[in-house]
């Protein structure tokens, strides 16, 4: 299960942070790091700081940007600990038995921000929960590499109550897996972020058409829509219905 869920650095700052974040991933099972836009080189500090889990941390990849890094991904989790408008937020325990279950139908991000002010309201914008840990009010802050370890033990636990629970039921783990992954033809499986924000792209214009969309703050309404399709948790069908809607939009408006 744990195979498919990725862990995600926005704009890391310390080549040693990004070095110990594969380490913890390596404790808890996680193998998937993706670096977006990362600030500094990982370098030597970062492989020392690896330690045993330098192959975690050869096999990064970077994106230039948290769309491309999520695109294909079912479902997003961002991580932080301040409020979103958009988000209600769940403890790590909560989200890890969601990641887990998700993650038997195609692959999932677990995103988590700069060192220095955690991530943005537009990465959260682009996330369908919000993870924060908690802590003891007298100092909240968590360094990146305390904040994996957290999720990630949650994760392990999570992924191993999964697998007792499919082995107390006579179904192979690997069998249910398999049945439960999603292909790429089918309607019913969960849309992906790109999916998604594709979605979100075509009803912006199409809300522009008909003149719905305040000229001054667009923005606004159009992220009250991303909220409500991620919890909604929107099927590849879902997306297609929705673009045909909006497409059927634009055709009117264009009329008019």
């Amino acid at each position: 299960m744990l195979e498919r869920v990725r862990i995600v650095l926005v704009r890391p700052r310390r080549g040693g942070n990004v070095g110990s974040a594969a380490r913890v991933m390596k404790n808890v099972g996680l193998q998937e790091l993706v670096l977006v836009a990362p600030r500094t080189r990982v370098g030597e500090v970062g492989a020392r700081m690896a330690a045993h889990a330098r192959d975690v941390l050869a096999a990064r990849t970077t994106a230039p940007d948290l769309a491309t890094a999520v695109g294909d991904c079912l479902l997003v989790v961002g991580t932080a600990g301040r409020d979103f408008a958009h988000l209600a937020p769940v403890d790590p325990r909560t989200a890890a038995r969601e990641i887990v279950a998700a993650s038997a139908r195609g692959r999932v991000a677990l995103v988590f921000g700069p060192e220095d002010h955690g991530l943005s309201n537009a990465d959260l914008g682009r996330c369908q929960r919000l993870v924060r840990i908690p802590t003891a009010d007298a100092y909240p802050s968590l360094n990146l590499a305390q904040a994996i370890a957290v999720c990630g033990y949650e994760l392990l636990c999570a992924a191993r109550a999964a697998d007792a629970e499919a082995t107390r039921a006579d179904v192979p783990s690997r069998r249910r897996r398999s049945v439960a992954a999603s292909t790429p033809a089918d309607e019913r499986a969960p849309a992906s972020n790109a999916e998604r924000e594709a979605l979100l792209a075509h009803l912006e214009q199409a809300l522009d058409g008909i003149g719905f969309l305040s000229r001054q703050n667009p923005g606004h309404i159009l992220a009250d829509m991303r909220a409500l399709f991620a919890r909604a948790g929107l099927t590849r069908r879902d997306v297609k219905i929705w673009r045909g809607i909006a497409r059927q939009m634009l055709w009117a408006a264009r009329r008019g």
